[in-house]
C-alpha cells in the first residue's frame, strides 16, 4: 500500500532567514538608545528597569537603525513581551505630532485583550502627550463616540443645523485599541472617525485574526488607508476632507527602498503572534511591505524557558478527583484550569464548588458569561482573592496575570498552537512556572507526539497519592449528585425565559398584526 504523502506549505523566502531575538540581552533602560526621558520615567513608575530581548530587538528595527523601514513579523514565546515591544516604539514615533488625529490603530481578536493592551498603551502614552481609546463594544456605541470624536463647541445664540457635515470634527484620541467587529461598526457609521491619517497599524494574535473574516475588517483598513487616488470609497474621502477642515494626509505612489507602486507616507504593518502562521495565502492578505521576520530560536512552536511540562496519567471516569488531589497539593498557589469548550467549563466549575471544603476559592471564566462579570473575577484573581480559575480557550491568547505558577489541563488540547498558547499564561517575563496535562492511557502516544512540534521529547510523569484519590470518593459521589441537580434546574430556569421570551413576541407580533 502507498504511502500518501502530505503536501507540504512554501516558506515565503523572506521567512527563511529571520533575525533571531533570543541573540539579544536584557537592556537596561538608560542604555536603551533614543528612549525619551518622559518614557523611561513612565517605564519605571511601572516597575520596568530593562526591556526584554524581543522589547530590543523591534526598538532597534524602529527607533534604532531600522527605523520602521520594514513592516515586522514577530513570531514570539507568550509572555516574553511582545505588546510593550510595539507599544514603545510607536508612541516614541508619536510623541512629536502637533496635530492630534488617529494614526496608531491595534486589533485584537478578543474583548478583554484589547482591554489588558489598552491599559499598557495608558500607562505610558500619557507622558508625552498621546491619547489612547477603546473601541470593543463593553459600552455602548454612543459613549465610544463621545470618547473618540471630539465635537466643536457651538454658540448658544446661533442656530445650527444638526446634519450640517462640515462642522469640524476632530479625533479625541491618537491610539486606537480595537476588536474587528467595533472597529467596523465605527468605519461604517460613526461621523468624524476616519483612519485617513493611520500611520501604524498592529495586528496582535494575527493568525487568529487572520483565520476568520470579522466582516472583512482587514480589506477595509488597507484600502481606506491606500492612496487617496486609487480608493475605493470616494464619498468616505469626501465626507473625511470636510470633516476635518484644513487637516489631510496625502498619500502619493512612490518609490521607497526600489518598491515600486507603494503609497507614502506608507502605513506601517506590525503583526505579531506566539504561533505565527506560514501559510503564505493568509500572510498575503497583510499585504506586507518588505516584511523582517522576528523569531525566537528556530522552533515555529516556542514554550517559555522556564516552563517545567507534566503528564498527570488518569484512570477512566476519575479525572475530576485527579483534578481536585492536584489542586489540594499546589495549595493555594495561582492555578489556572483548561477545559475543551465553555459548557465543560461552567459544569467543571460547578463540580468543584460543590465538592465541599477545598479551602481554596475557584471561579468560571468563559465566553458564556457576561464581559462586566469575567472583569470582575479576574480582578479578583489578579488580587489573590480567586486562586483557581477554570476557563475556555478565551483565556489563552495574550492574557496577563501576574503571579499564575500552574496551568493545567484538564482536556488535553488538540492541537500544539492551543498548548503554547494556554502554557504561556504562566513562566511569563522569566518567571518559573510548571503546566500539568490530565491523560488517559490512550491520549499518551498523541500527546507526545504533540509535544514533539515544541521541542519537547520528554514530559516527565506527574503523581498523586492513591489515598489523595480514594479519599475523595464519597465527596465524588456526593458533588455528582448535587450537579444533576443543579443543571436540571438551570435547564427548567432556562426553559422558563425562553417560553417567557416566546409568548412576548407573539404578543408583540399580534399587536402589530392590528394595527
Amino acid at each position: 500500500m502507498l504511502e500518501v504523502k502530505k503536501k507540504s506549505t512554501p516558506i515565503l523566502p523572506w521567512m527563511r532567514s529571520p533575525i533571531d531575538v533570543s541573540q539579544f540581552e536584557d537592556c537596561a533602560l538608560n542604555l536603551v538608545p533614543c528612549l525619551d526621558p518622559r518614557l523611561e520615567a513612565a517605564l519605571e513608575k511601572m516597575g520596568i528597569s530593562s526591556l526584554f530581548p524581543v522589547q530590543l530587538a523591534v526598538w532597534q528595527e524602529t527607533i534604532g537603525p531600522g527605523a520602521f523601514e520594514r513592516e515586522l513579523c514577530i513570531n514570539s514565546p507568550t509572555g516574553s513581551g511582545k505588546t510593550l515591544a510595539y507599544a514603545l516604539p510607536i508612541v516614541q514615533k508619536l510623541s512629536t505630532r502637533s496635530v492630534k488625529c488617529l494614526r496608531a490603530l491595534v486589533v485584537l481578536p478578543t474583548r478583554d485583550l484589547a482591554l489588558q493592551v489598552k491599559e499598557v498603551f495608558a500607562a505610558i502614552a500619557p507622558a508625552v502627550g498621546l491619547s489612547v481609546g477603546l473601541a470593543v463594544g463593553q459600552s455602548s456605541i454612543a459613549d465610544e463616540i463621545a470618547e473618540l470624536i471630539k465635537r466643536p463647541k457651538l454658540e448658544a445664540s446661533m442656530c445650527y443645523d444638526p446634519e450640517d457635515v462640515t462642522f469640524e470634527l476632530q479625533s479625541s484620541v491618537d491610539i486606537l485599541v480595537a476588536t474587528p467587529g467595533r472597529l467596523m461598526d465605527h468605519i461604517n457609521s460613526t461621523k468624524g472617525f476616519t483612519l485617513e491619517h493611520l500611520c501604524y497599524l498592529v495586528v496582535d494574535e494575527t493568525d487568529r485574526l487572520l483565520r476568520e473574516s470579522y466582516q472583512s475588517w482587514l480589506p477595509t483598513v488597507l484600502q481606506l488607508t491606500q492612496s487617496n487616488d486609487e480608493s475605493i470609497f470616494p464619498l468616505a474621502n469626501l465626507f473625511h476632507s470636510s470633516a476635518f477642515g484644513s487637516l489631510k494626509t496625502i498619500r502619493r505612489f512612490g518609490v521607497e527602498r526600489g518598491f515600486k507602486g507603494k503609497s507614502h507616507p506608507r502605513l506601517v504593518k506590525m503583526v505579531l503572534s506566539a504561533t505565527l502562521t506560514q501559510d503564505p495565502s493568509k500572510l498575503a492578505q497583510l499585504n506586507l511591505h518588505h516584511p523582517l521576520l522576528m523569531t525566537t530560536g528556530k522552533r515555529r512552536y516556542q514554550l517559555p524557558e522556564k516552563l517545567k511540562s507534566y503528564k498527570l496519567i488518569c484512570e477512566p471516569n476519575l479525572r475530576p478527583l485527579y483534578l481536585v488531589a492536584l489542586l489540594q497539593e499546589l495549595g493555594e498557589e495561582k492555578c489556572i484550569v483548561f477545559t475543551s469548550s465553555t459548557e465543560s467549563t461552567h459544569r467543571l466549575c460547578t463540580l468543584l464548588n460543590l465538592f465541599g471544603d477545598l479551602s481554596i476559592k475557584i471561579k468560571e471564566y468563559s465566553g458564556l458569561q457576561r464581559q462586566s462579570l469575567r472583569s470582575k473575577t479576574l480582578k479578583s484573581f489578579r488580587e489573590g482573592k480567586v486562586q483557581v480559575l477554570v476557563c475556555s480557550d478565551a483565556m489563552t491568547r495574550g492574557m496577563d496575570v501576574e503571579g499564575v505558577r500552574n496551568v493545567i489541563n484538564y482536556d488535553m488540547p488538540a492541537y500544539i498552537k492551543t498548548y503554547v498558547h494556554r502554557a504561556g499564561r504562566t513562566a511569563r517575563a522569566g518567571q518559573a512556572g510548571r503546566c500539568f496535562t490530565l491523560l488517559h492511557k490512550h491520549e499518551v502516544k498523541r500527546f507526545k507526539k504533540m509535544l514533539l512540534k515544541a521541542d519537547n521529547d520528554s514530559v516527565p510523569h506527574y503523581s498523586v497519592p492513591s489515598s489523595s484519590i480514594d479519599s475523595l470518593h464519597d465527596a465524588y459521589n456526593s458533588a455528582l449528585g448535587k450537579l444533576k441537580e443543579t443543571v436540571e434546574s438551570e435547564a427548567s430556569r432556562k426553559r422558563k425565559i425562553g417560553s417567557k421570551f416566546s409568548k412576548l413576541s407573539k404578543a408583540k407580533a399580534t399587536d402589530h398584526q392590528k394595527r
